[in-house]
This record gives structure tokens, C-alpha cells and sequence, in this order.
């Protein structure tokens, strides 16, 4: 078994044993508690209903991106729905990385970046299962993957790319974008990119409290 099951086999047992809400249920009660639609939500996240429903159902799990994006319409932070390694350290060690991920998702990440004052770079390996979708986003700021090993699909304004292993994309993220992992095997990629997928960016709510009141208006 290799370095990395060894890890998500460990990451997996963990979850199971800690028995929390699933993400699924916290993100449908704090829209409840919001008085939000799917719709709400969808609309000003900039996914779809259904991508949305299929994440409360917990039939898929949302890329970090797409849950910041969430997270900020409800009016929260995304370390309010997932448990990430703190950037603590400005080295990490390959044997040291936790592997984390949502409950018994195949979709997971080890983080590499670290935090400190004014820092704009985030970064992850992302280990993407086999069939595996990004729900097509955009967002402020930039991002690269890096494909370590395997394959990965992206479409990225409309165009799709194939990327295999040692290939990388660096685009603008205003540019709506997502990707697939069409092969059978899982693919391992490093995501470099602006987005505070932490939720560690500044203590100033005033950002996300003024989207809340946007939707909390729309759904009047």
C-alpha cells in the first residue's frame, strides 16, 4: 500500500470514528436558519440548484472553492463546515501531511501553504477520484494545477484541455472553469491559486455579512 492510501486510509477511519454532522446537513440548516431557497443560494454562489441539492444530499462533494462560495453566501466561514490543517509551518513533510476530505468522499487534499500576514498564495494537492466533476465556477483572483500524476479534463471558457502527467494550466478564475477526471484512476494535483479556500483571509465579516443581506433581500 503506498504512502498516500496508507494516509487516506488513516483519514478515512478518523472521520468515521468522530461520527460529526455531515457537510451535507450543516450547510441545509444554516440555509433553513437563513430562510434561504436552494435557488437563493445557487443564484448567488454562481452554481446550480442542483449541484447545491446534490451536496446537501451528500451525494457529491463540492471542490474548496465551490464550498468558500457557499460559505460566504450563508454568511460563514468555510472552516465552519470543514476541518483543514492549520499553515502553521512554512515546510511541510510528505510523511507529515494529513490527508482531509469530506466524510467518506473520495475527494480529498493535503495542504501545503502556509499562513502568515499579507500572504496571497494558497496551494493543496488535490487527489481527485476516478469520474469525479468540478461543478463550473468563477470567482476573484487566479489559479495553476499542476498535474502530478494521472489525468485531468478542464474546461476553462469553453474550452476543454486534456492535461496528463507534468502538464499544467495557469488561467484567471474570473474565467468560468471546472474539471473531470475521465480516466480510471485516481489523479493527484497540485492547486495553486488567490482564493482563500482557508478561510484564514482577515477578521472583517463586513464582506460576507453585505452578500448575506443581498440574498437575505432576495428572498423576501
Amino acid at each position: 500500500m503506498s504512502s498516500f492510501e496508507l494516509k487516506k486510509s488513516k483519514a478515512t477511519k478518523e472521520a468515521k470514528d468522530a461520527k460529526e454532522v455531515s457537510l451535507g446537513e450543516k450547510l441545509r440548516a444554516r440555509r433553513r436558519e437563513l430562510g434561504l431557497t436552494l435557488q437563493n443560494v445557487a443564484d448567488n454562489a454562481g452554481l446550480t440548484v442542483g449541484f447545491i441539492s446534490q451536496i446537501e444530499r451528500n451525494i457529491t462533494a463540492p471542490s474548496l472553492s465551490s464550498l468558500v462560495s457557499v460559505s460566504q453566501v450563508l454568511g460563514t466561514q468555510v472552516s465552519d463546515f470543514l476541518s483543514q490543517p492549520k499553515g502553521d509551518k512554512s515546510i511541510t513533510r510528505q510523511d507529515e501531511r494529513r490527508i482531509y476530505g469530506f466524510g467518506d468522499s473520495s475527494l480529498s487534499y493535503e495542504r501545503l501553504s502556509s499562513n502568515f500576514p499579507n500572504n496571497v498564495l494558497r496551494s493543496v494537492i488535490i487527489h481527485e477520484p476516478p469520474g469525479h466533476r468540478a461543478e463550473p465556477i468563477s470567482h476573484e483572483g487566479e489559479e495553476m494545477l499542476f498535474i502530478l500524476n494521472g489525468t485531468l479534463t478542464t474546461e476553462i471558457g469553453g474550452v476543454k484541455t486534456v492535461l496528463e502527467t507534468g502538464d499544467s494550466i495557469h488561467f484567471p478564475s474570473t474565467t468560468v472553469h471546472s474539471s473531470w477526471n475521465h480516466s480510471e484512476h485516481t489523479a493527484s494535483i497540485l492547486w495553486v491559486g488567490t482564493m482563500d479556500v482557508f478561510g484564514e483571509e482577515g477578521d472583517d465579516p463586513d464582506p460576507i455579512h453585505s452578500k448575506h443581506r443581498l440574498v437575505k433581500d432576495a428572498a423576501k
